[in-house]
């Protein structure tokens, strides 16, 4: 979608629903949920962390979890409190996820899905003109938790979505204990940062990778799960492509 007309259903207050509507339309989150149940069983704790408006936390209900959705964005909360309000499957916190509690400051971007706590992330896609039809002009003072306070609270998760723009690492340094399967977002341009989680997931417990691009996201790259140097050699070949993508990171258990 170009950024005249994204700007015009923004306007309107039809971006989001013209969003739903392509997702409904090419049966993406039925796609999706296919995708997520060799991770996620009925009953599983998740923490959708980035829930934006709520598509992830949607696919995960539909696998029968309970979601745990962590937003930090005024509006998106908003729609995820009206989507979600009636229903005891899902506990949302306004709040980001770093490396320890506290406040932090996020830069708005137009498209509120690349919203950022990352400077760096938004200057390396402004470099490269990944997302050159955005604009990052607004920012905001939001709360931040840890995953590890998350655990204590909710319980330990099975699966953790982690679309946070640029921040996953210190995401993932606030969490020091296993869970089955993370997944956490990659751009080409900021590879150095998937390396970092992949070190830190590692450290944590023994765990393999695989991945998926953005053009084919519930197909995974790898026929076989991978150690960490193997991963390493593949976010290699990664870093000199165009697309961004997720990696999956899973446990032995």
């Amino acid at each position: 979608m170009n950024r005249f007309t994204r700007k015009v259903l923004q306007a309107c207050h039809l971006y989001d629903a013209v969003v739903d509507l392509k997702h409904w339309l090419g049966h993406t989150e039925a796609e999706y949920a296919r995708f997520y149940s060799q991770f996620v069983r009925a009953d599983d704790v998740c923490f959708d962390v980035g829930a934006n408006m709520g598509r992830r936390t949607q696919v995960l209900l539909r696998l029968g979890a309970r979601v745990v959705a962590i937003e930090p964005q005024p509006r998106c909360m908003g729609r995820l409190r009206k989507k979600f309000k009636h229903n005891d499957k899902v506990f949302l916190i306004q709040s980001a996820v770093g490396e320890e509690p506290g406040k932090a400051q996020m830069q708005l971007c137009d498209s509120h899905s690349l919203s950022s706590l990352s400077g760096q992330w938004i200057d390396s896609v402004k470099k490269s003109g990944r997302y050159a039809q955005c604009t990052w002009s607004k920012s905001v003072d939001i709360d931040v938790t840890t995953l590890d306070e998350l655990i204590s609270q909710h319980g330990r998760p099975a699966f953790i979505k982690l679309d946070v723009e640029g921040y996953e690492y210190e995401a993932l340094k606030g969490l020091s204990e296993p869970v089955r399967c993370v997944c956490f977002e990659f751009t080409p341009e900021f590879i150095e940062s998937a390396r970092r989680c992949v070190d830190h997931l590692s450290r944590i417990e023994s765990v393999t990778f695989n991945y998926c691009l953005e053009n084919s996201p519930t197909r995974l790259g790898l026929e076989e799960w991978a150690p960490a140097p193997v991963m390493h050699e593949v976010l290699n070949t990664l870093s000199s492509q165009t697309l961004a993508g997720d990696i999956y990171a899973l446990g032995p258990n």
